[in-house]
């Protein structure tokens, strides 16, 4: 099932309760206590930081894959630190080891979560708040490569969020990305309902998708139709990019949100009615765009509202999809008016080969 531990910091009590969520998804996912004291040490400096500069925000952890989809898929924990504050003025000097500026923090910084952290990533605009995103993968195999090593970015990058309605446990939603050759396939799930039933949904279809990725988007719905007949279904969207061609393929059945950024611009790609699992509709219409170094690919579930505004940060493609996707639910949301369902983002972006921190051009 989709695992979520939701975390609101308003205040210091709640930091512990961010490091042992952290603890409690590393035993989830079976990480050694190396990788488990490196998360427990990066979610208590991202919390801290939430009280003492942002004014309260929340963490989210997620149990994800890395960004890169040529990387080995291995058991990985996501931290995701999101807030409305001032912002960060100076990010280069903050992401620097040992930077800090609160009294009461661990001295680590975000430079030391950065090196710590098998990836680590960073948005943020003054007035309009940060986001930040860390992954923790187990400690280096003997004779194996280190897994807390910065390694460079080979390929189309895949990551995302995912919440659940009044931080529930689980999940109704899902995301998972799947490499086969030179195609990377996306999805995105949406379990009709909330909970367990819900989430019950999503994982069939995680599941089903690791057996079939290597079929263009509308057959890969068609096996999940079959898989999911005996859950309550879902809404899914499955994207599929051919890196040889340079041409994105979109299919959707339920209301999964798509859109694409081509030639700076967003275009919406529609999903078809129906229920996957339950009303699956006689034809799936694939809709197909060229895929460029400034594309950009952004899923969600109905959680998000229906005129949720694309980012219009020109350098947010850069960045770690899953900060492009904690950007997109931060930002459709707000203390005032939080999202009321589950709710996840997935995102797709190119190689940017660039390190969106460097302060050189």
């Amino acid at each position: 099932m989709s695992r979520v531990w939701d975390i609101p910091v308003q205040d210091s009590t709640r930091v512990r309760d961010v490091r042992v969520a952290a603890e409690a998804a590393c035993a989830r996912a079976g990480l050694d206590a190396h990788a488990t004291a490196v998360a427990a040490l990066v979610a208590t400096e991202l919390a801290t930081n939430l009280v003492k500069h942002a004014g309260g925000g929340r963490v989210v952890i997620n149990l994800t894959a890395p960004a890169d989809t040529f990387a080995e898929d291995v058991p990985c924990v996501q931290i995701v630190s999101l807030d409305h504050g001032p912002g960060i003025d100076n990010v280069p000097a903050a992401m620097r080891d040992g930077h800090t500026t609160a009294s009461s923090s661990l001295g680590a910084g975000l430079g030391t979560c950065r090196r710590v952290s098998s990836e680590f990533d960073l948005h943020s605009r003054p007035g309009r708040g940060t986001v930040a995103v860390a992954r923790v993968t187990p400690a280096r195999a003997p004779g194996g490569p280190r897994a807390r090593e910065v390694r460079p970015r080979t390929g189309t990058r895949a990551g995302g969020i995912t919440t659940s309605l009044a931080h529930a446990e689980h999940s109704g939603d899902a995301f998972s990305r799947v490499r086969s050759g030179r195609r990377v396939t996306l999805m995105l799930v949406d379990g009709l309902g909330h909970g367990d039933r819900a989430a019950d949904a999503s994982t069939a279809a995680v599941e089903e998708l690791s057996r079939c990725a290597d079929l263009p988007p509308a057959e890969i719905l068609r096996r999940l139709h079959a898989a999911l007949r005996a859950t309550r279904g879902a809404a899914v969207g499955v994207a599929q990019l051919d890196e040889a061609a340079g041409r994105l393929s979109f299919a959707g059945v339920g209301n999964i949100g798509a859109r694409l950024r081509a030639d700076g611009a967003w275009h919406p790609l529609v999903s078809h009615p129906g229920i996957v699992g339950a009303h699956f509709p006689a034809t799936v219409p694939l809709r197909e765009s060229a895929w460029t170094p400034d594309s950009l690919l952004v899923l969600h579930s109905d959680g998000l509202p229906s005129r949720w505004v694309p980012p219009t940060d020109p350098h947010l493609g850069a960045h770690d999809p899953a900060v492009v996707a904690a950007v997109v639910l931060r930002d459709a949301g707000s203390a005032a008016r939080p999202l009321r369902d589950d709710a996840s983002v997935a995102v797709l972006a190119p190689d940017p080969r660039t390190d969106p921190h460097d302060p050189t051009p």
